[in-house]
């Protein structure tokens, strides 16, 4: 049986990735795992948003109020292509 390649991340999952790490290194975290042990997000799950891997909803909700930031402040840079 052969295994199933990874699957390619899109290039606005990609964006998204790099907003959330962009945002956290902003908020002096340089290690993922303490700005998710910091906010109460789970640090391996975490670790996967900034990798690229896709999130849920409310997930995503989650994340923006831990920055402390309204889903419009979290969109508002990284996504105009």
């Amino acid at each position: 049986m052969k295994k199933k390649a990874p699957k390619k991340s899109s290039k606005d999952v990609q964006n998204l990735a790099k907003r959330i790490k962009t945002l956290r290194i902003k908020k002096g975290y340089t290690n993922y795992e303490y700005f998710a042990y910091d906010k109460e997000l789970p640090r391996a799950q975490y670790g996967r948003y900034e990798k690229g891997e896709d999130l849920r909803f409310t997930s995503l909700t989650k994340i923006a109020r831990a920055f402390g930031m309204t889903l419009k402040e979290f969109f508002s840079e990284g996504f105009d292509e």
